[in-house]
C-alpha cells in the first residue's frame, strides 16, 4: 500500500518498528542497540558511499544513533520503516559533512589545514559494542546496585543526589556504587574489555 509516494511499511516490519520506537521513547538503552546492530552497517555504508571516508562515515552512524536516542518522537514509525528513515537521516548527514568538507577545503586555502583529530570507523563501531556490553552488565546487576549506577552514570547524579533519590545514607550510595562498578569491571575483564 503506498501513502502519496512514500511505501508504507509491512504489517511486521510496522510493528516490530513501533515496538522499538516504544522502548525508545521510554528510554531503554537495549532498544539503542537493537536498532545499531540491525541498521548500523546500512547507516555506515550509505554513509561511506556518499562521503568516500570510513571516517566520516563512522562519525555519521554515531550522529544517527545519538539523534535517535535524543529525539526518539522525531521518528513515526506510521509514516515509514525504521531502516528507510535512518537511511535517510544518515544521507542527509552525509550529504552535510561533503558540503562542510567543500567549504573546509576551501578556506582551508586561505587558512591552513584543520588540525582536529577524528576517530576511525572501527574506532567508533568498538566504542558502540562496548557500550552495548557495559549496558548489559550493568542490567545484570542486583537492583539496588543497579538502580544506584544508573542514576549516577546514566541520569548525572553526585553520590548525594543518588543517597537522596534513593532514601538511603551516602556512604551507603557509595559503597553500592563502587560494589558495582567492581562487578562491571570483572565481568568487562572476562569479555576481555578493559585493563
Amino acid at each position: 500500500m503506498v501513502t502519496g509516494d512514500r511505501p508504507r511499511p509491512t504489517t511486521e516490519t510496522a510493528s516490530a518498528d513501533a515496538e522499538l520506537h516504544r522502548r525508545l521513547v521510554a528510554g531503554d538503552e537495549t532498544a539503542l542497540c537493537e536498532a545499531y546492530r540491525l541498521f548500523g552497517k546500512l547507516v555506515h555504508t550509505l554513509a561511506q558511499r556518499v562521503t568516500r571516508d570510513r571516517d566520516a562515515a563512522g562519525d555519521i552512524v554515531q550522529d544517527v544513533f545519538g539523534y535517535l536516542w535524543e529525539r526518539p518522537l522525531r521518528y513515526d514509525p506510521n509514516r515509514a520503516a525504521l531502516r528507510t528513515w535512518l537511511a535517510m537521516l544518515a544521507h542527509r548527514r552525509a550529504v552535510d559533512w561533503v558540503r562542510a568538507e567543500e567549504r573546509q577545503r576551501a578556506a582551508a586555502g586561505r587558512f591552513g589545514p584543520p588540525q582536529e583529530a577524528v576517530p576511525s570507523a572501527a574506532e567508533t563501531v568498538e566504542v558502540a559494542d562496548t557500550f552495548c556490553r557495559v549496558r548489559h552488565t550493568v542490567a545484570g546487576l542486583p537492583e539496588s546496585l543497579r538502580t544506584a549506577v544508573e542514576l549516577a552514570f546514566y541520569r548525572g547524579m553526585t553520590y548525594r543526589e543518588v543517597a537522596a533519590e534513593l532514601g538511603i545514607p551516602e556512604g551507603t550510595a557509595k559503597s553500592r556504587m563502587r560494589s558495582a562498578l567492581a562487578r562491571i569491571a570483572r565481568a568487562l575483564a572476562e569479555e576481555g574489555i578493559g585493563g
